[in-house]
């Protein structure tokens, strides 16, 4: 999926356009577009892609940690 955000009269305007997981070659195609846009002072802003993996077991992120779970942003 790719993301991106017009800017017209001060409103902000979210977009997405889904792609296949096996395009990629049209979603960098697409986003090539928005940002040609973008350097040509269009109010474009905020592109970027995101996916999901089709195999993917179980839900994304932790949703329940044991005791001994001790994760620290920085490691001494």
């Amino acid at each position: 999926m790719v993301y991106w955000t017009e800017v017209d009269d001060g409103t902000d305007t979210p977009h997405s356009q889904p792609f296949d997981t096996s395009d990629m070659i049209a979603a960098m195609t697409f986003m090539e577009g928005l940002r040609k846009r973008q350097r040509e002072g269009e109010g474009v802003c905020f592109v970027t892609m995101a996916s999901e993996h089709p195999d993917s077991v179980g839900h994304p992120g932790v949703d329940v940690t044991g005791p001994d779970y001790n994760w620290k942003k920085r490691r001494r």
